[in-house]
């Protein structure tokens, strides 16, 4: 018998497939931009989707968890939420004027952050990097 241990692979638990988790993703994938949870849950109430604010809310912690979706956050805290176009890490440029995303891959700050946490001994570094500006509509 080994010495060694081993630590438990943490896994998600699997998510039920809901009609109101259909729902969400189906109005995600058909976005742009990114959308506040109250601005998801109305335009799904357009659309005739029965699905209750706080389930609206927990659907897309969900899927933030699964990385199903970037979650972006506002200067006063707010999450905003948009389906990933990208499946690996990346970061984004947002207008702080009309909200426009562009999702940027940035292999300076990833070596920056891996260099960083190494620096003071810490492993399994992860990190968030947003930047705001104007974009070029908005500029003009």
């Amino acid at each position: 018998m080994s010495s060694e241990t081993s630590r438990p692979v943490k896994r998600q638990p699997e998510q039920r497939v809901t009609r109101q988790r259909i729902a969400v993703g189906r109005t995600l994938d058909e976005l742009d931009d990114f959308v506040s949870t109250q601005e998801l849950y109305r335009l799904l109430h357009e659309r005739g989707d029965s699905v209750s604010l706080a389930t609206t809310y927990r659907i897309l912690q969900s899927m933030a968890e699964e990385n199903q979706v970037d979650v972006l956050r506002t200067g006063d805290g707010e999450a905003l939420y948009r389906r990933c176009a990208v499946e690996h890490h990346h970061h984004h440029l947002v207008c702080r004027n009309c909200g426009k995303a562009v999702e940027v891959e940035a292999p300076a700050v990833e070596a920056w952050a891996s260099g960083l946490g190494a620096q003071y001994g810490f492993t399994d570094v992860a990190h968030t990097v947003e930047i705001f500006g104007l974009c070029p509509d908005c500029s003009a």
